[in-house]
C-alpha cells in the first residue's frame, strides 16, 4: 500500500504495511524542527500528510478495535479517540524498541479502553438500579451568561472565599509577629551589647597615679560570660513575647508569683518598644497605623 508524495522502501522483513508506516512516522520526524524552532508552512504540510497516510493505514486495525472493545455505537468519539491515540504514539515511538506497529496498537488499546470505561460504566446493573450517569468533569455546560462553563468550574464554594482570605490573613498576621518579634530581640540585643562594651572601656586614672605612673589596663572589648547571659535573657524574653504578647508559644507553668510579675513585666516592656519599632520601620506601617487609630480611640 502506498500513500501518494511517499517513498516506500522494499523489503522483506515487514510486510508492505509496516514498512508504508514506518516512511510515514519517519516523514513526520523529518519535518518536525526541534524545540524553540519554528514550523515552516512546507514542513506543516509534510506532517499533516503523513500523518493522514498513517491514518488511511491503519483504518481496518482502527475498525477492528473498534468493534472489539464493543463501541459501535459511539463511533465517532472512539474514531477520535484512535486519531489521538495515533498522534501520542508517534511522539512516544522509539525505533530501536519495536516497530511503529507495536507502539500505535497499544496506544489505540489504552485509549478505547478508557473511553469504553467512561461511556459503559452507567451500564452496569449497579448504576442502572440507581440511575447513575457517569459526566467527564471537563465536560461543557452553559453558564448563566450563555457561554461555556465547565462542570468543574460549576461546583460553586460559597465558604472558599472566606476560608482563602482567612488564611491569608493569619499568614500574615503570623509573618508579621514572627519579623516583629525578630526586631525587637536584635534592638535588645544591640543595647545589650552596647552596654557591655561601654562597661569594657577604661577606668580613667587619677592624677596622683598617671603621676606614678601608672597605665590604664583595657579589659576585653566584649566578655563572653555577659554576652553568653545576655542571650539567655533573650531567649527568654521571646518565649515571654511569644507566648503571653502573641499567643503563638506555650509558656512552662510557673506557680511562683515573682516570676509570672516579672514575666509580665517583661512583656509590658516589650509591647511598648515593639510600638515603638513599628513606628519607625515601614515594614509594620500598617500595624502602626492601626496602634495610631485605637489610641485616638482610647
Amino acid at each position: 500500500m502506498r500513500c501518494k508524495g511517499l517513498r516506500v522502501p522494499s523489503g522483506f522483513a515487514m510486510s508492505k504495511i509496516t514498512v508504508a508506516l514506518e516512511a510515514a512516522v519517519a516523514a513526520v520526524s523529518a519535518n518536525t524542527p526541534p524545540e524553540g524552532t519554528e514550523q515552516t508552512r512546507r514542513q506543516r504540510a509534510e506532517v499533516d500528510r503523513a500523518f493522514a497516510c498513517i491514518l488511511k493505514l491503519i483504518a481496518p486495525r482502527i475498525r477492528h478495535f473498534i468493534r472489539q472493545y464493543g463501541l459501535v455505537g459511539h463511533w465517532d468519539d472512539a474514531e477520535q479517540c484512535c486519531a489521538i491515540a495515533v498522534h501520542r504514539a508517534i511522539l512516544a515511538y522509539e525505533p530501536e524498541k519495536a516497530q511503529f506497529t507495536t507502539f500505535v496498537n497499544w496506544q489505540i488499546r489504552g485509549e478505547l479502553q478508557s473511553l469504553r470505561f467512561r461511556v459503559m460504566t452507567d451500564q452496569r446493573p449497579s448504576a442502572r438500579k440507581v440511575e447513575a450517569t457517569t459526566v467527564s468533569l471537563d465536560a461543557i455546560t452553559g453558564g448563566e451568561d450563555g457561554e461555556g462553563l465547565s462542570i468543574l468550574a460549576a461546583i460553586a464554594d460559597e465558604d472558599a472565599l472566606g476560608r482563602t482570605e482567612a488564611g491569608a490573613s493569619d499568614y500574615l498576621a503570623h509573618s508579621a509577629m514572627s519579623a516583629l518579634t525578630d526586631s525587637y530581640v536584635e534592638h535588645m540585643r544591640n543595647s545589650g551589647l552596647d552596654r557591655i562594651r561601654r562597661r569594657a572601656q577604661p577606668r580613667k586614672l587619677t592624677r596622683a597615679e598617671r603621676a606614678a605612673g601608672a597605665v590604664a589596663q583595657r579589659r576585653p572589648v566584649l566578655d563572653t560570660g555577659e554576652v553568653g547571659e545576655l542571650e539567655q535573657r533573650l531567649q527568654h524574653n521571646r518565649q515571654v513575647v511569644e507566648g503571653r504578647l502573641f499567643e503563638t508559644s506555650a509558656l512552662d507553668g510557673c506557680e511562683d508569683e515573682t516570676a509570672r510579675e516579672r514575666m509580665r513585666q517583661i512583656a509590658k516592656r516589650a509591647a511598648k518598644t515593639m510600638g515603638d519599632l513599628a513606628v519607625a520601620d515601614p515594614r509594620f506601617a500598617l500595624m502602626a497605623e492601626y496602634r495610631e487609630a485605637m489610641v485616638a480611640a482610647h
